[in-house]
């Protein structure tokens, strides 16, 4: 199975920001769209990093207060690490595991197609189980 079949399944819908937004900003943004990272955009469109829930933890201990009027560009993680629409579900969880990563922007010949997260990667591989269970079952009652 491939990432381009995970996003036929859960749509290709990215929140973004530009890397001069507020990470106060991205943190309500986060909240209120109920996901874990942002991709975060250049001033060209290309993808600059992306800023998870991780990386605003992870400065708090260092900014404070003062970090919410940090800019995002100062907390994000950059370069992301990105796959292709045509990488496998187990490269993609094997390389999340080795990056210890949760997302991971889906890109074609430098065009952004989506995103995926490990919760995305598990539903699929959750549901492909229950489906070869299913299978077998049915083998079974028939045998």
């Amino acid at each position: 199975m491939t990432i381009a079949a995970i996003l036929e399944a859960k749509g290709s819908d990215v929140v973004s920001v530009s890397s001069e937004t507020l990470v106060a900003d991205a943190a309500r943004l986060l909240g209120e769209r109920r996901i874990g990272a942002l991709l975060v955009l250049d001033g060209t469109g290309g993808i600059a990093g992306i800023c998870s829930e991780r990386d605003v933890v992870a400065n708090l201990g260092i900014g404070g207060e003062s970090l919410l009027e940090w800019t995002i560009e100062r907390i994000m993680t950059a370069p992301a690490v990105t796959v292709t629409p045509d990488s496998s579900v187990e490269s993609a969880l094997q390389l999340m595991t080795r990056r210890r990563i949760r997302h991971l922007p889906v890109v074609e010949s430098g065009e952004l197609k989506g995103i995926v997260s490990i919760g995305d990667l598990v539903k699929h591989q959750i549901d492909q189980l229950a489906e070869e269970a299913d299978a077998m079952r049915a083998y079974i009652q028939e045998a």
